[in-house]
C-alpha cells in the first residue's frame, strides 16, 4: 500500500496552511479511488501539542487511513552548496513517504543539495520548492515537481509569479531561495546564483 506524508508548519501551537494541507490530502484520496480522506485538523488536535516553538507535524497515511504522526522540532537549514542534476523521467506529483530516488541523486552530487532537471527544466530541490529572483521580482519555474503549499500560497497572494525556467535562462536570475510548509517566503535566506556550483558554462556542469 502506497503511504503518503504531510509535513505541516507548527509554529507557538498555531497550524499553518491547513486548507491547503487538507486540499493535498483529499486529492490524493480522490485521485486513487478513495471518496473519504482523513481530516489533518482532528488528527493535530488529538495531539494535544502544548509547546512554543517551531515544529514539523509529520503525517504518514497511506489510503486506508492508517496514520503515524511524529511532532518534530524545526530549525531552517543553511545550505552550503547546489547542483543541478538531470532526471528526465522522474515522478513525484504526490507527496510519497518514499524517497529512495530523491537520496540516490543526492548521494551521488558533490553538493550539500540538488536541484533537479527535468527535460531541461529546473523543477525543485529534494524537499522544497524553489523560487528565482530578477529585478525585484521573485519567480517559480512553471515545471514544478509538486505543487508544495506554500507554493500556492505565495501564488494566490501575488507575492511570487510562474515562469518558464531552463538551463539556457537560469543565468539571468541573481538570487534564490527555497521554499515549502515550513520554510516561508524569508529575506534572510536567499542565496546568490552562483551557490549552484555546476551552473550552464562551468566546467563541471551536470557532471557526476
Amino acid at each position: 500500500m502506497s503511504q503518503f506524508i504531510e509535513s505541516i508548519k507548527v509554529e507557538d501551537q498555531e497550524i499553518f496552511l491547513l486548507d491547503l494541507h487538507q486540499k493535498r490530502v483529499n486529492h490524493t484520496f480522490s485521485h486513487f479511488g478513495k471518496e473519504d480522506s482523513i481530516d489533518v485538523a482532528k488528527i493535530y488536535k488529538n495531539l494535544q501539542h502544548d509547546e512554543d516553538g517551531l515544529f514539523k507535524l509529520r503525517i504518514a497515511y497511506d489510503l486506508d487511513k492508517r496514520i503515524r504522526t511524529q511532532m518534530i522540532p524545526y530549525a531552517i537549514p543553511e545550505i552550503q552548496d547546489f547542483q543541478l542534476v538531470e532526471n528526465n523521467s522522474f515522478d513525484y506529483s504526490f507527496k510519497f513517504e518514499d524517497r529512495k530516488e530523491l537520496e540516490k541523486m543526492k548521494m551521488k552530487a558533490k553538493a550539500e543539495e540538488i536541484i533537479i532537471v527535468k527535460n531541461n527544466h529546473i523543477t525543485d530541490t529534494s524537499f522544497s520548492n524553489i523560487l528565482f529572483l530578477k529585478g525585484k521580482d521573485w519567480f517559480t519555474p512553471s515545471t514544478y515537481l509538486l505543487n508544495g503549499v506554500q507554493r500556492q500560497h505565495l501564488l494566490k497572494h501575488k507575492k511570487i509569479k510562474e515562469t518558464e525556467i531552463t538551463l539556457q535562462n537560469i543565468k539571468q536570475f541573481t538570487h534564490f531561495q527555497i521554499i515549502n510548509a515550513l520554510n516561508d517566503f524569508d529575506d534572510m535566506f536567499i542565496y546568490p546564483i552562483d551557490r549552484i556550483i555546476n551552473l550552464p558554462g562551468n566546467e563541471e556542469y551536470l557532471d557526476l
